[in-house]
């Protein structure tokens, strides 16, 4: 698979997180980007486009990040995600990864560190 084949999900209730995510993956290439603003959504969204990839925040309206990476990983245990949140707390990492996240990172994102995790995708390092 190449970058701009590569399927990612970007789920965060702040259209302007989500636009700067979009953006930093645009430069780096990626060309397949769907975007959706609560935790439910995103559960329904992976079942139906099957991403590469997901950045999922935590603190959502709907549906929390940690249920949604829980419910994902449910529906499929190969799921990649990453946590993404400006709420970094110990508690909140640790939720996030016993809940089965691969990686949590940190906002406001930097774009050395989503290009790291996109290459590391896509030489299926993950």
């Amino acid at each position: 698979m190449s970058i701009n084949e590569m399927k990612i999900l970007i789920c965060d209730d702040s259209i302007l997180a989500r636009k700067q995510l979009k953006d930093l993956l645009i430069a780096l290439g990626c060309k397949q980007i769907v975007e959706v603003s609560d935790g439910q959504s995103a559960v329904e969204t992976y079942k139906t486009y099957n991403p590469d990839l997901v950045f999922l925040d935590i603190v959502m309206p709907v549906k929390d990040g940690i249920t949604a990476v829980t419910e994902i990983l449910t529906f499929d245990s190969h799921a990649i995600v990453i946590m993404a949140s400006s709420v970094g707390t110990q508690s909140h990492l640790k939720e996030a990864l016993k809940a089965g996240a691969y990686d949590f990172i940190q906002k406001p994102l930097q774009k050395e560190q989503v290009k790291r995790i996109v290459m590391t995708v896509l030489k299926g390092g993950m």
